[in-house]
């Protein structure tokens, strides 16, 4: 397996995980934050996605990043975006959910995707077809 940061123009099985393994992708809403995200960097070209899944607690993508969007990688603009979008909700509809997410941090109160996604390029036919 090859780990590596991002590149523009290689594709890669990314895998990002919801802080401490957390369910929050359970109900179609949350689900609905990270289409609507990927749908939109499609249509800026940023992204190329060929493959996606949801699970309760993680994502699993097969996509290639071709552009920068503004001075950040699309994949951090997914983080960001959906991040804002769960603590939106999570404020509005369901406050007492909110403690699972604290963090300690001086720049924000909570995180709901754990740091340091995983990202392996697919170098090879035989690693594409494996993910």
């Amino acid at each position: 397996m090859q780990f590596t940061s991002i590149q523009i123009g290689v594709p890669y099985f990314y895998t990002a995980t919801i802080l401490k393994w957390h369910k929050l992708l359970k109900h179609d809403k949350y689900k609905d934050f990270i289409i609507s995200s990927l749908q939109y960097l499609v249509s800026q070209k940023k992204i190329k996605v060929f493959a996606f899944v949801i699970m309760p607690n993680h994502i699993h993508l097969i996509w290639t990043m071709l552009a920068m969007n503004g001075k950040e990688l699309p994949s951090a603009s997914l983080m960001k975006y959906t991040g804002h979008r769960f603590l939106e909700d999570l404020s509005e509809n369901h406050p007492q959910v909110l403690p699972f997410f604290a963090v300690e941090a001086s720049n924000r109160k909570y995180h709901f995707w754990q740091r340091n996604s995983l990202s392996i390029a697919l170098y090879s036919p035989n690693v594409w077809q494996q993910k």
